[in-house]
């Protein structure tokens, strides 16, 4: 009977192909804008998470500063000294390491081309912190780095501005004047979580930056691996009293520093790109409802239109389950039809939307599913009571109908 029902709820759309598919519009629609504003929320967040792991997993960064949104007026704050860093690595538990960074700006010259780029400098310790494979060359030497030589390391984006895809290992290029050895490629990284490219840098031994770009011997920035076997909550903790003891912050006094955790950092975004993912699928949902609405009401239309056949059916000796049956079916069909069809455009808009806006495609079965699972479920919903109305009609006042 469930096929013979099939057959005919198939040939009752058929014969009004254009209403049918009008009908199931609001469907369509509603299943194609949540799977792909979810599908695309879930790349953008894994976009995120990418971005942000970039920056290391178990690292905190510690700067001068009261961070974003705070402070104002008054000095600024110190920097930190070469002997912060040793304090930190030395005297706070579960700390790895920690690669102090000091940065200036600079123009990288070789052979006629030249390129405006970050230099940073940092030690090997930045390699372990962050760790960040090279393509070409090898890090700094333990010489290298206490001399303070003129030896570096670029970004992709240098290296291919600069050498045009070409030898650079062994090269000499030209910074501000200076000469530099160039004695390593890093691979390519891209954007970064807050904008900018990670890979516009040229890395040198800190105090080869400090003598020769920025005369002091302060620094801006410290990265702080943190052992995976402890919290990065009960690290920070360390490194915050440490701090306050050493600049002489006592009392109830507002640190002079910032310490972020890149982890919290992470789980934020997550947080809110999932959050707005579900807000706007939940405003695509209506449609779903207002597509079931639209459904119940061409149901209600065909069973008045069709009250002789249905008398005839249940004067002939159909019962009345099965005449509600036949109803129901038609409108599940017309409901996962376009449900079907809205998931097809989904994924044909996700495809052409996430080179747009630079995300990975992601396909994701289980939105699919639900998705279809859920139009089904709306033919149930709204399907039930025309079917009903059908079911309950008397076979005399039935074939009566004009």
């Amino acid at each position: 009977m469930i096929g013979t029902t099939f057959i005919l709820a198939i040939r009752s759309i058929r014969r009004h192909l254009l209403r049918s598919f009008l009908t199931i519009l609001g469907i369509v629609i509603g299943v194609a804008a949540v799977v792909a504003m979810v599908t695309l929320g879930k790349a953008t967040t894994a976009a995120v998470q990418k971005q942000i792991s970039a920056l290391g997993t178990n690292v905190l960064q510690v700067r001068p500063g009261q961070g974003f949104g705070r402070g104002g007026g008054g000095p600024r704050p110190p920097d930190f000294d070469p002997e912060d860093v040793t304090a930190v690595a030395r005297q706070v538990t579960g700390v790895t390491a920690v690669a102090p960074q000091a940065q200036s700006t600079g123009t990288a010259i070789y052979e006629g081309s030249n390129w405006s780029t970050t230099i940073n400098g940092t030690t090997s310790a930045y390699f372990q912190v962050q760790p960040w494979a090279l393509q070409q060359g090898r890090t700094f030497t333990p010489v290298e780095e206490a001399a303070g030589k003129a030896v570096c390391i670029i970004g992709n984006t240098v290296y291919t501005n600069l050498y045009r895809g070409g030898a650079a290992v062994g090269t000499r290029m030209r910074i501000n004047g200076i000469s530099c050895d160039v004695i390593g490629v890093l691979v390519t990284k891209g954007q970064q979580g807050f904008g900018g490219d990670q890979d516009d840098v040229v890395i040198m031994p800190i105090k080869a930056v400090q003598r020769r770009f920025t005369g002091t011997r302060d620094i801006r920035l410290m990265l702080v691996g943190v052992d995976q076997a402890y919290s990065t909550a009960t690290v920070q903790a360390g490194i915050e009293d440490l701090l306050r003891e050493r600049r002489n912050i006592t009392g109830g006094k507002t640190d002079d520093f910032n310490i972020f955790d890149t982890k919290q950092i992470s789980d934020t975004l997550t947080g809110t790109t999932t959050l707005l993912t579900g807000i706007v699928a939940a405003v695509a949902a209506i449609s779903l409802v207002v597509g079931g609405i639209g459904i119940m009401n061409i149901m209600l239309v065909s069973v008045t239109e069709r009250t002789r056949e249905i008398g005839i059916r249940l004067a002939i000796g159909a019962v009345a389950n099965e005449v509600l049956m036949q109803f129901l079916v038609e409108a599940i069909v017309l409901s996962m039809l376009g449900g079907l069809i809205g998931l097809v455009i989904a994924q044909i808009a996700v495809i052409g939307l996430a080179p747009l806006m630079k995300v990975d495609y992601l396909f994701d079965p289980q939105i699919n599913v639900i998705a279809f699972a859920i139009s089904a479920v709306i033919g149930v919903v709204f399907g039930y009571f025309p079917a009903r109305r059908a079911a309950a009609l008397n076979p005399i006042d039935a074939l009566r109908h004009e």
